[in-house]
């Protein structure tokens, strides 16, 4: 156990995680020329594409150092403050962790929210210094702001340049000499932690898990504390590039497990695995439990695909624990699922993953927070309300309260001004403004989670030209004065569209909805008129005008009263049209509410 480390890479978005992980294995030969890529550890084409990292990967690397094998487990974790769940996983199953800063964009907010996580659990830093060879690098400063951060001595950063290969060797060394080894024993009884699990189509499920205590032998029965469930452990192994079966895995190593379980709800991710014979005193205290901050609807665009949808997305969740998914059913869009997601690019992501690993085409609905609502017979009485149709009527509602976090923002000192004017329209009030450098500046706000789900950090990018970056974290529930937004659309309310509004916006935003949907929706036989409304009052409105046909056109000459005997005529079939005729809403329209301020 004195030769194993067992550590991850945590950095803010685009820091250079990835390239340095790849540098890693090239410089302990984990791979050999035929299997190098970019981004090796990015197995999915999402990720690729877009240049991030979404689930964290765990390899196994062996390196020499002063005549001696040690073997080192290296988890790369995403660095978008919507997948900090998958960062605490890693962190849980590690004793260290690399710290990486760009050179040439010093420390960003995510940096300093996976410190935080890390130092909870007591891991060992090790501050890494990246992109050094950049012309735009600064090493000097932004060194100096890393000992202030940790509060370490200059020598501890290691310089290092993923690109060209610099400080590799350093790295390694830094990691073995300063990680502690895993403590356990391998004669107690097993004890190990699930951190991961990945649903194979052949072979079931595939469990990583993390060893604390004990020993796990191939061929011998093993059991799940969470659900009490005996199996047997048909496979296990390490997580080379390929899975490479071993017989046998001892305390403080990290591995995968094979035991041919098909069905999605029997892994838990933060369970503890033991053995039925000789089984665990106590489970592991496993990472925090998963905290949505978003919520929506995804409903199959053909109704019959539900079922098909619930096991597609209880696969999913397996290899995303921050998925919270309940059944729901619309008026609008038929049976789905209520989804809880940790930010819009997640949001976005398991949409996208839905689509490509599943073949499942998916509406989403207008997405929301969770709100408490009180009403007046019972003042005390909190109903949680995670869809804006299940808000009780206006005249039984004693007050509702929204949840508020608190944001941070790390931006140049040129655009606080900029910043600041965004964040008070979005309801924002200051708390904090700390100057780090001359050069930059934290901002802190009390906000509104609601006010950040849908383009803030898209607008905040643009205001600070790409250099702001942001972190929060909740900080409970504040009464607030809220209304529903509902859209009529032929006279029928579309419940998909609803949504909790401060009374201030709730004009211009009913207004500039009306809109957008006039837009979007194609033209019918009959006028669409579309409405927005609190309540009973209609706030605004927008009307669709009819595809017509022009009835009069075979008259020519003669008395008027023959064609507007032929007007009347349509216009009675239209105003019949128009009280059965159902109204198509395109996937866009769901989604253009998102982005009213384009």
């Amino acid at each position: 156990m004195k030769y194993i480390r067992n550590f991850c890479i945590i950095a803010h978005i685009d820091h250079g995680k990835s390239t340095l992980a790849d540098r890693l294995l090239d410089f302990t030969g984990s791979v050999t020329d035929r299997e190098k890529q970019n981004q090796l550890l990015d197995s999915m084409d999402l990720e690729r594409e877009r240049g991030i990292t979404i689930k964290s990967h765990a390899i196994q690397m062996e390196y020499k150092y002063q005549g001696q094998e040690y073997i080192l487990n290296l988890i790369d974790t995403p660095g978008h403050v919507d997948f900090s769940y998958e960062v605490s996983r890693s962190i849980a199953a590690c004793e260290g962790a690399l710290l990486i800063v760009d050179a040439a964009q010093s420390i960003q907010a995510q940096t300093i929210s996976n410190l935080y996580l890390a130092l909870e659990n007591d891991l060992e830093i090790i501050p890494v210094l990246n992109k050094v060879d950049l012309p735009s690098a600064n090493p000097e400063e932004v060194t100096d702001d890393i000992v202030d951060l940790l509060g370490c001595s200059p020598e501890e950063v290691i310089p290092a340049s993923a690109k060209t290969g610099l400080g590799i060797e350093e790295i390694l060394t830094a990691i073995i000499e300063r990680v502690p080894a895993p403590k356990g024993s391998p004669d107690e009884p097993l004890q190990a932690l699930i951190f991961d699990s990945v649903y194979n189509p052949f072979r079931g499920i595939e469990t990583y898990f993390r060893i604390i205590n004990g020993t796990i032998s191939k061929g011998q029965k093993i059991q799940f504390i969470a659900t009490q469930n005996t199996y047997n452990a048909d496979e296990i192994g390490t997580l080379k590039l390929k899975q490479e079966p071993k017989k046998k895995i001892e305390a403080g190593d990290v591995g995968y497990l094979i035991t041919g379980i098909k069905d999605a709800k029997e892994v838990k991710v933060g369970d503890t695995i033991t053995t039925p014979e000789n089984p665990t005193e106590n489970a592991i205290d496993g990472f925090e439990e998963v905290k949505p901050m978003v919520f929506a609807g995804i409903y199959p665009v053909d109704t019959e695909d539900y079922e098909e949808l619930r096991s597609s997305m209880e696969k999913l969740q397996l290899n995303d624990a921050s998925l919270v998914f309940t059944p729901e059913s619309s008026a609008a869009l038929g049976f789905g699922f209520r989804c809880g997601f940790l930010g819009m690019l997640h949001l976005e992501i398991i949409q996208e993953r839905l689509e490509r690993e599943f073949n499942m085409s998916v509406i989403t609905t207008v997405p929301n927070v969770s709100y408490h609502a009180f009403v007046k017979k019972d003042v005390n009485e909190m109903l949680l309300v995670n869809n804006p149709s299940d808000l009780p009527d206006p005249s039984a509602l004693d007050r509702v309260e929204e949840p508020f976090i608190k944001a941070s923002i790390i931006t140049k000192a040129d655009f606080v001004g900029n910043v600041m004017s965004l964040c008070i329209e979005k309801r924002g009030t200051i708390t904090n403004q700390t100057y780090l450098t001359t050069e930059r500046v934290e901002l802190t706000f009390d906000m509104p989670l609601a006010e950040i789900v849908f383009d803030f950090y898209d607008r905040l990018k643009t205001v600070s030209k790409g250099y702001a970056s942001f972190d929060y974290s909740p900080i409970g529930m504040r009464p607030s004065k809220l209304v529903k937004v509902d859209i009529l659309l032929n006279g029928s309310q579309v419940d998909a569209l609803s949504a909790l509004i401060h009374i201030d916006n709730a004009y211009s935003i009913g207004k500039k909805m009306c809109e957008k949907l006039r837009e979007l929706i194609p033209r019918q036989q009959f006028d669409i008129p579309i409405q927005a409304a609190i309540g009973a009052k209609i706030i605004s409105r927008e009307t669709i005008k009819a595809v017509r046909k022009d009835v009069t056109a075979k008259c020519y000459g003669g008395d008027i009263s023959r064609k507007r005997k032929l007007l009347e005529k349509q216009k009675k079939g239209k105003k019949k049209m128009r009280q059965v005729g159902n109204v198509e809403i395109p996937q866009e329209a769901f989604m253009a509410v998102l982005k009213l301020n384009d």
